[in-house]
């Protein structure tokens, strides 16, 4: 991965600081790009609540009501931009929800509205269900579900990109060298594999990991106001 940071001009306007700009982007905006925070990263806190104490179903339902109570409320206008993180403001305004006894109320009441984001509570009960059974508090376990839905939403916009030039299985081949799994395939292997020379295949892989440490960048830079924080963000969570 390249540990040359973007310029910081490339990150003026992020989802997250157009959700902060309150009054001053459009409604329209500001729902798209909370929604778009939302459906990234919804399971760390179905994953919080869950290791917090609650079953599947009430999980499941908190998680959604607690979105929709963010655009209903307006309540990302509470949040400091000069700690502009939008996963710390996550967590926090999901604690006080949490422990809100008119939670359930307004969720029972709900229902009618538009969702502002899809659930599956089936596929996350699944994922609950392969995390670590140790006694890892739910706010690491919220930790780590964020830094893996950081690199899985990296890893699929790169896919994508390489599907759209036509070298989604050159990708498909390198993709364990540039997790760094166990597994990750020798060059030379995926050269014969591919028909290509193994010279070819070092120089796809080195532009393979330039351009995901882009993409993590830009997919860190939309969670922050200060495009400056992108790096120690990326510490913090990958370290």
């Amino acid at each position: 991965m390249s540990s040359t940071p973007h310029h910081p001009a490339a990150f003026l306007t992020t989802r997250w600081s157009v959700v902060l700009a309150g009054a001053s982007s459009p409604p329209q905006e500001r729902r798209a790009a909370l929604e778009d925070l939302a459906r990234a990263y919804w399971y760390p806190l179905y994953a919080f609540a869950r290791r917090h104490g609650l079953g599947a179903d009430e999980a499941a339902d908190q998680t959604q009501a607690f979105f929709a109570l963010l655009l209903e409320r307006n309540d990302f206008a509470k949040a400091d931009p000069a700690r502009g993180r939008f996963r710390a403001f996550l967590l926090t305004a999901f604690k006080h929800h949490l422990s809100n006894e008119r939670a359930r109320a307004r969720a029972a009441k709900r229902g009618g509205g538009r969702a502002p984001v899809s659930l599956d509570a089936r596929e996350a009960e699944t994922r609950f269900r392969n995390e670590p059974a140790d006694e890892e508090t739910p706010e690491r376990l919220y930790e780590r579900a964020w830094t893996r839905e950081l690199l899985a939403r990296t890893f699929a916009r790169l896919r994508a990109e390489q599907d759209g030039i036509g070298r989604a299985r050159l990708f498909d081949c390198l993709r364990p060298a540039l997790a760094a799994e166990d597994d990750a395939p020798r060059m030379a292997a995926v050269a014969q594999e591919l028909a290509l020379t193994e010279n070819a295949v070092k120089v796809a892989a080195h532009r393979l990991r330039k351009r995901f440490g882009e993409l993590l960048r830009e997919e860190v830079a939309g969670t922050l106001t200060d495009p400056a924080e992108v790096e120690t963000e990326l510490r913090g969570l990958l370290n």
